[in-house]
Order: structure tokens, then C-alpha cells, then sequence
């Protein structure tokens, strides 16, 4: 097999290859990094590369395997949102300085490590996670392999572009207010952000006043299943499993209005109904119906501000040295009171409850993911915060209330615009209901194949 075709061939293969003796993690790993030497000076997904610590990794997993260890991801390279704790090493939450070297694993990267994963170097993010894109003044715009004028999105913009673009197979993610499914949705791989509690945070307790979950992007939807079953509580295979069955037959309620007001453009719609049109087909029950979403921002704001707040002064040494615009933001999360942080968080409930005809009467709900197609690099530049947040809002409106509701909600790709930007749609679900996301999602897949489409790098 030429190495290009093995690069995207997606983590589920790649660890059958490497249990079947077909393939080696040596040789894996070695010719991601070539690539990743090639490619990424011009595409900026990675921040660090672990070259040698990522060889002796795979060294260590082919004797694993040969021994006949059949751990799931074995031998399979992983990249690492820079907004986790790897031991030995120091995360820099896309700033200009680093914390002290963690001298443990998060608990999700120690969890993909007993699952055999190697991890092969850290990606980019904006400033404090902050933004749906990735570009900051330290580390300069993370680009998107689809197009090179065009965001990959944010925060999880370096994982997203270096799975896009070949760089690694699966890459970590977080996602406090879309993180996780913006940037698959501009990369066009498949996001799944799951069900608040589901992946730990440790060694945090929660992030961003419980907004934040941990997760991945990935090129197909079997490969986020596995990786969900490696580190998720409870996993035990449910998940893989369910992305490999045929879902039962879904009631499904279609709405192209947006949580918050915002225009949508019209390859978005074409998008979100051929999708529409393709579930009916399939044999699921699908009904237009407008979910009662009420007045969001007063659930989101002030969790995500004081969120961004508290980093600024936990993760950074000088808050000097950040951008004007994330001091700013800090600004306004300093001068949101813990108060009105409680009674955001007490809104929650009533969010759900106003959302619980949509989940009572359907199984799962498809929206737009984003109300246009991946916007231009550096829209936003030289902007001060809020008339940042002011255009991301009406750019990003679909994903904010499922932090809020703490709801899994899975970014999966839908077709191309007509000059080859990739397009997706947002399936939401029942708290805990992964499994249907990702039955429905893999049928989806498996109608409209995606993942053998490749950027021209």
C-alpha cells in the first residue's frame, strides 16, 4: 500500500493492519513523520513533533503486538490538542509561554496510552482555546488543507487540519462551545462532542464552568467510536459497536433555525436537506420541527466569559503577553460576577426542559453546523473582542446550546461547495446517546462516503 493511501486510510485500519502483522508502528509512525515534515511548514497544524519519543513508542508497541497484545488503538499515532498534559512536557494553550512540564498524563491521554495509542507531537489552537479559528500572533494561522485561504476552524483547528491533511490518523480535541465540531466541520472529517461527564477532565474537575468536554476529530466515524471506547467511562466496545450496526428506524426532526439570529447561506441549506432527504430514504421518519431554544446567550456567555477569565490568570504568568483581544475577553470575564455565573448555570435546566418536546417526540435532532461554508483566514484580524465575538456568533450560532445542555451533538460532513470547501451538518441527541449519533452517523458514511476524498496538498 503507497503510504498516502495508508495515511488516510483512518485509525480503525490502521490498527487492523498492524494486528494482522501487515504493517508495523515503526513504519507507521516514521511515515507520518515524513510527511508531517513535508507538508506541515506550509499547513501549521503542529506545534511540537515528538519524533524520537513518538519512534520508541512504536518500537515498544510492534513488541506488544508481536507478543499478540490486542489492545485497540496499538501501534496507532495520535496527535495532541496543546490544551492537555502530557507528562514530561509543557502544554502552552496557544500562548507565547509555557506552564512547568506536567509530571503526569491527563487522564485521557493516560487513558489512550493504555490503549496502545503513540503519541506523535502537540497542535495548534488560539490563544486560551478561546476562538473557532486558529490563528494567534505567537503561532502565526493554521490553514486549511481543503483551501489554503480558508480557516480549518477552531479551537481544535491544528488537530483537524493535520487529520485533514494525512498528518496523523486521529487527533484530541476539546470543545467549549463548538471546539470539537467547528473544525471538523471546515477539515470535513467527522467531530463528535460527547455527553457532558462522559470523558474525564482530570486532572481538572470541570472547564469553563462545565461548558468544556475532551473528545477528537477523526477521518470516519468507526474511528471516533473506538477512540470513545478507549477513553470514555463505560465504554467496553459499546460504541465501536454501534457504528458498525444498522440503526433501528429514527424519528428525526429537521430545523434550519438557527439558536441565535443569523443568516444561512444557501449551500448550507442545500446541504442540511439533501442530508434530510437522504435519512428519509433510508427509511427514518423525518419532520421539519423548530426546537424552543428561547434566549441562549444569557446560559453561555457568562459560564464561557468567566471561563476564559479564570485561565487567564490560572494558565498564563504574564498575562501581558497575550493578545490584546484575549485580554480583553479576560477583561470582561473579570467583570462577570460569580453570580450571575450560578444563575447561568441554574438557567440550564430550564433550557433542557424548554427542549424536551424535541427529545421526547424525536430521536435526533439535524441542523446546520455552521451558517456558511469555513470563512476566509483571517477574517477577524486586528479585531477587538467583541466585534470578534459578534462575527463568530452569526457564524457559529448551532453549537453553543449543546455545551450548555451537556448534550451529544456530532459535526458530519455533507458534500463540498462548488469550489471544493467542505460542507457539514450537526446531529444532536439525547444526553448519553452516543451510540445513536454514531449508528445514524456511520449509515450516513456508508451512503455518502466521504473519508476517500482527499485535499490536493
Amino acid at each position: 500500500m503507497d503510504f498516502s493511501d495508508l495515511a488516510y486510510a483512518g485509525a480503525a485500519r490502521q490498527a487492523e493492519l498492524l494486528r494482522a502483522g501487515e504493517l508495523s508502528a515503526r513504519e507507521l509512525v516514521e511515515g507520518y513523520l515524513a510527511r508531517i515534515e513535508r507538508i506541515d511548514p506550509s499547513l501549521n497544524a503542529f506545534r511540537v513533533v515528538w519524533s524520537e519519543r513518538a519512534l520508541a513508542e512504536a518500537d515498544q508497541a510492534d513488541a506488544r503486538l508481536r507478543a499478540g497484545d490486542e489492545r485497540p488503538l496499538l501501534g496507532v499515532p495520535v496527535a495532541v490538542k496543546d490544551n492537555l498534559d502530557v507528562a514530561g512536557d509543557a502544554a502552552f494553550f496557544g500562548t507565547r509561554t509555557p506552564r512547568p512540564a506536567a509530571t503526569a498524563d491527563s487522564e485521557v491521554v493516560a487513558r489512550l496510552r493504555g490503549a496502545g495509542a503513540v503519541l506523535i507531537g502537540r497542535t495548534h489552537l488560539p490563544e486560551l482555546a478561546i476562538w473557532p479559528f486558529t490563528e494567534s500572533a505567537s503561532w502565526g494561522v493554521t490553514r486549511n488543507p481543503w483551501r489554503s485561504d480558508r480557516t480549518c476552524g477552531g479551537s481544535s483547528g491544528g488537530s483537524a487540519a493535520a487529520v485533514a491533511a494525512g498528518l496523523a490518523p486521529l487527533a484530541l480535541a476539546s470543545d467549549g462551545g463548538g471546539s470539537i465540531r467547528i473544525p471538523a466541520a471546515c477539515c470535513g472529517l467527522f467531530g463528535l462532542k460527547p455527553s457532558r461527564g462522559r470523558v474525564s477532565l482530570a486532572p481538572a474537575r470541570e472547564h469553563w464552568h462545565g461548558l468544556t468536554v475532551l473528545g477528537a476529530v477523526s477521518r470516519g466515524v468507526l474511528d471516533s467510536a473506538l477512540f470513545y471506547d478507549a477513553v470514555a467511562d463505560g465504554g467496553g466496545g459499546a460504541l465501536a459497536a454501534a457504528a458498525r450496526r444498522q440503526p433501528e428506524r429514527l424519528r428525526v426532526a429537521v430545523s434550519a433555525k438557527p439558536p441565535l439570529r443569523a443568516r444561512t447561506d444557501a449551500a448550507v441549506l442545500r446541504a442540511l436537506h439533501d442530508t434530510a432527504d437522504l435519512l428519509r430514504s433510508l427509511g427514518h421518519e423525518v419532520v421539519e420541527h423548530d426546537p424552543n431554544y428561547g434566549d441562549i446567550r444569557m446560559l453561555f456567555g457568562p459560564r464561557w466569559l468567566r471561563g476564559i477569565y479564570d485561565d487567564s490568570r490560572e494558565l498564563v504568568a504574564d498575562t501581558r503577553q497575550l493578545e490584546r483581544r484575549t485580554r480583553q475577553m479576560a477583561a470582561m470575564g473579570r467583570l462577570t460576577p460569580p453570580a450571575l455565573v450560578d444563575r447561568a448555570r441554574r438557567g440550564e435546566a430550564a433550557l433542557v426542559e424548554r427542549l424536551r418536546e424535541t427529545f421526547d417526540n424525536f430521536d435526533v435532532l439535524l441542523m446546520p453546523m455552521l451558517a456558511s461554508p469555513p470563512v476566509e483566514a483571517g477574517r477577524w484580524e486586528g479585531m477587538g473582542a467583541l466585534r470578534t465575538f459578534l462575527g463568530v456568533s452569526t457564524w457559529t450560532p448551532g453549537t453553543a446550546p449543546w455545551n450548555v445542555t451537556g448534550q451529544p451533538a456530532a459535526s458530519v460532513p455533507a458534500g463540498f461547495t462548488a469550489d471544493g470547501v467542505p460542507l457539514s451538518v450537526q446531529l444532536v441527541g439525547r444526553q448519553e446517546d452516543e451510540a445513536t449519533l454514531l449508528s445514524l452517523s456511520a449509515q450516513i458514511e456508508r451512503e455518502r462516503p466521504w473519508a476517500d476524498r482527499r485535499p490536493e496538498l
